[in-house]
């Protein structure tokens, strides 16, 4: 149980990164539901060195823009490959629509699984996939 001086630990943080970090940011917000906890410019004005956003349940993604640095590294040639996401939803029915209306293209429409899950996927404006479903896995501690 977390007491108010307590705080959760995030063990897991997927990084992504975009050639437009300030879309990224306007998509996962306004598209997918994520809140942003920080967010930090980079070297390029409107460029992002590090942006943190929550998840409605728990847990986060961190990103960064292609152009936060003066000098590519081994994290920004991740721009060019695409990047998967799963993001565990109560109910990913009342999320599609976000995601269509924020320019997602619908790559597995609702549909419920063999599994007991119910979700879709999405494709993002930079080929990313981003995945919401029901089923929130089972790791035991």
């Amino acid at each position: 149980m977390n007491t108010a001086t307590e705080k959760n630990v995030i063990g897991v943080w997927p990084g992504l990164h975009y050639r437009d970090g300030q879309a990224a940011l306007k998509f996962l917000t306004e598209g997918l539901g994520f809140t942003v906890i920080a967010s930090y410019e980079g070297a390029v004005e409107g460029s992002i060195a590090h942006a943190e956003l929550s998840w409605p349940t728990g847990g986060g993604i961190m990103l960064g823009s292609a152009d936060a640095k003066t000098e590519p590294d081994e994290f920004t040639a991740l721009t060019d490959q695409r990047q998967s996401v799963y993001l565990v939803h109560d109910d990913p029915d009342s999320l599609i629509g976000g995601a269509i209306g924020a320019g997602a293209v619908v790559v597995r429409g609702l549909e419920d699984t063999d599994y007991g899950s119910r979700g879709f996927t999405v494709r993002d404006f930079e080929g990313n996939l981003w995945s919401v479903g029901t089923y929130a896995g089972a790791i035991s501690q």
